[in-house]
């Protein structure tokens, strides 16, 4: 497959003389990068898991092994929980800390992410086959940016005096909650360590951190870096392992006060049932979504369809984001569709490193014949394929962006989270009749609607069950704007303001007073 234009930051060269020429000023990933860290994080110390086990890590552009790391269990999960626990303990340096200073801390780890990011996006993208110049574009600069943010609001949580009735002086104030447990998803792997880390850190808690065991190598980098930051030992701890065993006890720990888990609904339900049954520990859960894009037949269709492309095909369409439910209004549904599938057929598969790349490898073996098993369910209940529908490649885990139209509401595809490069176009007539359609489904973390009619764009970003709506965009994300899902999307949410009212206890003191003055 071919392009004549490659999207990349700034303006597109059309011409290959031109293109080739800013594809050279463009940064390049670090050359057979050392894969420096691969122990298991606690106490600002490198450590061997306690089983002495390790697991490896694959490239998925390759299908080959990278490195080995150390396999975190549930006695490493006590050993980081105890390190944490007296992290936060009452007298610590860190309880002791100034608020600001633990905003410096932050502001110095977005520094040297900010330093090492071309090398942290080069083992981003061997790591989960994420092409390296949206990982150095997008996921680092998110990753600074969130950093950045949080750091700027430590030592601006702030209570409130309140009139209470009767001879009382009373106040509130926000406190930590204490030890975070989070598990980390390998979509964004550095990105969502940093929407873990910025807020608890800001309110001042401590954390047991576990990345995705498909995907652990930045993490662990970031381990070096926390520490170079000059947080104390405790505070931050890094434990590379599988759901199962290291996630299963993160959850139910007793010494753990809050969990915070981005991944699949299934595996959201485990941990607010672990965390119920265990010491009913706070829980944040950002889970899946089936995200429906409305095109009217007033809309910009070049925009709405490459919006509509990007917004399923970004990162080989594994994003809870990705908006896989395309409703097109009924007059201009062919043209969408014949648009959308050259788009497709245009879209650029390959290797992580090659700077024309758009689209990488899913993220393995096991995710890749999932994707292949909906297609085939897609094709067995009556929808058009359009274009692709197969794997790419005799190495790695590449699928085409496939397309399928005349799609009903009632087929797998239209219904459950695929997670891969597949595109579904559906066809209405009417705006209650897109609400309603677009309202059935179990879960609601995003919407978009594409219009140029001011009524239409209110009318559905008000009716939509959904955490965030976008108007004539798709996956404009912001540190600054709070995310999360409604129904089985997840609880809470996770950046802005709100994210960290997650990470922190409102406690209300009363003082009696002998006289009181307004």
């Amino acid at each position: 497959m071919t392009s004549s234009e490659i999207e990349m930051p700034g303006e597109v060269k059309s011409d290959p003389a031109a293109l080739m020429a800013s594809l050279q000023l463009m940064p390049s990933p670090v050359p057979n990068p050392e894969i420096k860290h691969t122990k298991i994080f606690i106490n600002n110390e490198w450590q061997d898991s306690v089983s002495g086990k390790v697991f490896p890590v694959y490239n998925p552009a390759t299908g080959e092994q990278i490195c080995e790391v150390q396999e975190a269990e549930k006695a490493d999960v006590d050993k980081a929980v105890q390190a944490a626990r007296l992290a936060f303990s009452l007298g610590s340096v860190w309880r002791r800390m100034d608020a600001s200073e633990r905003g410096r801390l932050l502001s110095k780890l977005a520094d040297l992410v900010e330093r090492d990011s071309v090398y942290l996006a080069t083992i981003e993208s061997l790591d989960s086959g994420k092409p390296f110049l949206p990982t150095l574009f997008v996921d680092l600069q998110g990753t600074i940016k969130t950093l950045r943010y949080f750091a700027g609001y430590a030592d601006k949580l702030h209570g409130t005096s309140i009139p209470m009735d009767g001879e009382y002086l009373t106040f509130t104030r926000y406190e930590p909650i204490g030890v975070c447990g989070q598990i980390i998803p390998w979509n964004f792997p550095l990105m969502m360590t940093a929407w873990k880390l910025g807020p608890a850190l800001a309110c001042g808690n401590t954390v047991v951190l576990k990345p995705a065991e498909q995907t652990p190598l930045t993490c662990l980098y970031m381990g070096a870096l926390i520490k170079e930051a000059g947080f104390p030992p405790g505070v931050i701890n890094i434990l590379p392992g599988f759901g199962p065993t290291a996630g299963a006890a993160i959850a139910s720990h007793m010494g753990i006060d809050k969990v915070a888990f981005t991944g699949s609904t299934k595996v959201g339900k485990l941990i607010q049932e672990a965390a119920g049954k265990s010491n009913l520990k706070r829980v944040t859960l950002e889970l899946g979504g089936k995200n429906p894009n409305i095109i009217f037949a007033d809309a910009d269709l070049d925009l709405a369809v490459e919006q509509a492309h990007q917004g399923v095909f970004f990162n080989a369409g594994q994003c809870c984001t990705a908006g896989s439910r395309i409703y097109v209004e009924e007059p201009v549904y062919d043209e969408f569709v014949r648009r959308s599938v050259e788009r497709a057929k245009r879209r650029i598969v390959g290797s992580p490193f090659d700077p024309t790349t758009e689209q990488g490898p899913q993220i393995s073996q096991v995710q890749q014949n999932r994707v292949l098993e909906f297609i085939q369910s897609g094709i067995s209940e009556g929808a058009k394929l359009e274009c692709g529908g197969k794997a790419l490649g005799l190495k790695g885990f590449f699928i085409e962006p496939t397309v399928f139209s005349n799609v009903r509401d009632d087929m797998r595809i239209a219904k459950e989270e695929i997670f891969g490069p597949v595109q579904q176009i559906m066809k209405f007539k009417s705006i209650e009749e897109v609400i309603e359609r677009a309202n059935n489904s179990q879960y609601g973390l995003v919407a978009a609607v594409f219009t140029n009619d001011i009524n239409k764009a209110t009318t559905i970003s008000t009716a939509m069950q959904a955490g965030t709506v976008w108007i004539n965009c798709f996956n404009a994300l912001s540190t600054q704007c709070p995310f999360g899902g409604y129904k089985m999307s997840g609880n809470g949410r996770e950046l802005g303001e709100s994210g960290l009212k997650e990470y922190s206890e409102v406690k209300t003191i009363v003082m009696k007073l002998v006289a009181k003055n307004s």
